[in-house]
């Protein structure tokens, strides 16, 4: 156990040296190149931020309007017929609008049911096997200044249920 406390507190000084060590032996400005990054990450945080903005408060709206709610209650029925736990509807609804959200729902999840309960490891699996999609598409396509993302959503949009039903068939298989 010490010798992975000690790689991991060596990693990433060892990845700046070798960094440096490359870019020195390339004969490359390092120093200079940096900074020339540093400028470039703050002009595209700059570029994103509106777009950020905007989508956080979105978020905030969908959330604190009982909408997500209605959702969850409407689809009820039918996650009965198809043998889905209700209690990760949230989960599943929330998990591709907002990343922090769908944190604390699997965090509220595992204190309920457990985390080595079914649920509890759908909702884990879950978590590592989809994206929280509106957020990645309105970063990246505003990065490279995109309008119309339609495919883009549908097809994210579609790989987050693939990646919530696969998970869930996965974790009862395997129990």
């Amino acid at each position: 156990m010490q010798i992975i406390n000690f790689i991991s507190i060596i990693a990433m000084p060892m990845i700046i040296l070798l960094i440096v060590i490359y870019g020195v032996g390339e004969k490359n400005k390092v120093f200079d190149t940096f900074l020339e990054g540093a400028r470039e990450g703050i002009k595209t945080t700059i570029s994103i931020l509106p777009t950020l903005i905007g989508l956080f408060v979105a978020i905030g709206a969908l959330r604190s309007s009982g909408v997500l709610d209605l959702i969850i209650n409407i689809a009820g029925p039918v996650l009965n017929i198809i043998n889905f736990p209700s209690e990760l509807m949230p989960l599943a609804v929330l998990r591709p609008i907002s990343g922090s959200g769908s944190i604390a729902v699997a965090t509220d999840i595992m204190k309920n049911c457990g985390v080595d309960s079914l649920i509890g490891k759908i909702a884990s699996t879950i978590m590592g096997s989809t994206e929280t999609t509106l957020y990645t598409i309105a970063v990246y396509t505003s990065c490279v200044k995109i309008k119309k993302t339609r495919y883009v959503l549908v097809a994210s949009l579609a790989a987050d249920i693939a990646g919530i039903v696969v998970s869930t068939v996965t974790c009862r298989i395997l129990s």
